[in-house]
């Protein structure tokens, strides 16, 4: 199997998680429901930088910034896979920083968030690490 494969399998897994991430975060939700943590998150505003905001406000923001960053993942990793069609030992460097930091990733949302996508993050990193391999 081709790099080309193994690189389209990745961008199809960080779209899924993209998908996933960006559905989980339509509600203002918390996985044990309606709480203190949250509740303050909601009432407590602030000033900076010319604007009101929350905390909700801004832990809402950033998950979405994850997913378009998750989305660009998906895309950027859709192109590389054209590209090492006809250059495929060129984008190996490529591959290797995308996939340490897919690495990383996991281990960031297994230690500090959940489990569900930190394995989807290995889910990304697995085909990756194929596609450096047999990409020569």
């Amino acid at each position: 199997m081709s790099s080309t494969l193994w690189l389209r399998i990745s961008s199809i897994v960080a779209l899924l998680l993209a998908a996933g991430h960006t559905l989980g975060g339509r509600k203002q939700w918390s996985p044990m429901g309606d709480n203190a943590v949250l509740q303050a998150m909601k009432d407590t505003r602030f000033d900076t930088m010319g604007v009101s905001r929350t905390y909700l406000d801004f832990y809402v923001g950033f998950g979405y910034s994850l997913s378009v960053a998750q989305t660009l993942l998906a895309v950027l990793l859709w192109q590389l896979a054209s590209m090492a069609r006809t250059n495929a030992r060129g984008v190996r460097p490529m591959i290797l920083v995308i996939g340490l930091a897919c690495l990383g990733n996991a281990l960031i949302a297994w230690n500090f968030i959940f489990p569900l996508p930190a394995l989807f993050s290995l889910a990304t990193a697995i085909p990756l690490a194929v596609a450096f391999a047999v990409a020569r």
